[in-house]
């Protein structure tokens, strides 16, 4: 700036042509004049440097675009750049709607992002169970952690899912979180969307206990609907991490804050699921939501529940009351959990026999003891280990 102001001052006084004065100050004489005409008519501030941005920009986003982008972000604040670009070309195809990206820098200049931390996330865990070949071959099941509602009620959110298709079956509050309370919900969804191939969860109560094969009263009953039940590695919830991420949307959406009563919270879950399968775009389905993608079981829930079948080599035994079936004169405990159930006792190899509910190993036998042998626990879910035996079927 000083540079400048003592070019025009020599310029004006006139001792020096323009030519001399710009090849001392090592500038062309077009800058020259340009310099001496923008002060004679702004004075000083025409010194200034001046923005070089283009006053016209021929890729820019029409307002009206602009605004859409705004107001529907207004309606879904959660919804990334990705899920909004979804929804507006559903709706609109033909409008030329921004890539994603730019969607995010409009957000941005509008004060709508907030940033966030970034996390270096573990790879992927899977399960060797059933695959995730579509819908309805695996359902995730799983209780969000508990809080209170504004009036100081317990809420425990139960939620059902469908692997493949991220389609959220049912998003119930329940208290106490047990099983005579899960029981009639899972039944109601089986009903309305028939039966899954195999139930994944933790193994926490009502849906896993320590008993032989893990099994909880609800497992057994999944087993006699035909429905096989898969359990994640303890301390490692990432086997389920789908549905973990399932209620960290689930807590941003409703949850935080609590609503005023349980009521509420449960109107609010309810919104919740009908926004998150019918309009809420999915990144991993094609940015389609999880109910284009979803189709009913084939297998319908039965009007009568029946018991397992077995092999025709295998022995039968129906548990007693206390959790014992008869075998070679002896009263072997087996499980409280199965007391009245049918349990199937397979030969494996000389003298060792595989006790077996369903599809569930329970433990093995052999004809030196009286007693059930059972896995170690804390072992990944599997067939049940015999000495010098290969597993007959995988759990």
């Amino acid at each position: 700036m000083d540079e400048r102001l003592r070019f025009v001052k020599e310029a004006l006084k006139g001792d020096e042509s323009m030519t001399e004065l710009c090849r001392a100050y090592g500038i062309s004489r077009k800058t020259g004049y340009k310099v001496l005409t923008r002060y004679l008519a702004l004075g000083p501030p025409g010194l200034l440097d001046r923005s070089r941005a283009p006053r016209m920009h021929p890729n820019a986003v029409a307002p009206e675009l602009v605004s859409a982008i705004v107001a529907l972000r207004g309606h879904y604040p959660r919804w990334g750049p990705r899920k909004l670009h979804a929804r507006l070309a559903g709706e609109h195809p033909a409008w030329p709607w921004p890539a994603a990206s730019t969607i995010g820098s409009i957000l941005h200049r509008h004060g709508l992002t907030v940033p966030r931390r970034r996390v270096r996330r573990a790879p992927p865990a899977t399960l060797s169970g059933a695959a995730d070949d579509g819908p309805n071959a695996v359902w995730s099941v799983d209780f969000k952690g508990w809080f209170r509602t504004g009036d100081g009620a317990r809420c425990d959110p139960l939620t059902l899912a469908d692997r493949a298709s991220r389609f959220l079956l049912r998003c119930q509050a329940l208290t106490p979180p047990d099983g005579p309370r899960v029981q009639p919900l899972l039944e109601t969804a089986f009903r309305e969307y028939g039966l899954p191939a195999a139930l994944r969860s933790d193994n926490g109560a009502p849906f896993a206990s320590c008993a032989a094969g893990g099994l909880s009263r609800l497992a057994v009953w999944w087993v006699k609907l035909g429905i096989r039940p898969e359990r994640i590695t303890p301390g490692h919830p990432e086997e389920n991490g789908r549905h973990e991420r399932l209620h960290q949307t689930l807590k941003a959406e409703t949850a935080r804050p609590p609503q005023p009563t349980l009521r509420a919270q449960q109107r609010a879950f309810d919104t919740f699921r009908q926004v998150y399968n019918h309009e809420r775009p999915h990144e991993a389905l094609g940015q389609r939501p999880p109910a284009a993608v979803y189709r009913p079981s084939l297998r319908p829930y039965p009007l009568r529940v029946l018991d397992p079948e077995y092999p025709d080599e295998a022995e039968i035994r129906r548990v007693r009351h206390n959790g014992e079936i008869k075998w070679r004169s002896h009263l072997i405990f087996i499980s409280e959990v199965l007391a009245g159930e049918l349990v199937g006792v397979l030969p494996q190899a000389d003298d060792l026999w595989v006790a077996r509910f369903g599809p569930v190993d329970l433990g093995w036998l052999d004809g030196r003891t009286d007693h059930l042998h059972r896995p170690p626990r804390g072992r990944r879910r599997g067939p049940v280990p015999i000495p010098g035996v290969l597993p007959m079927c995988p759990v």
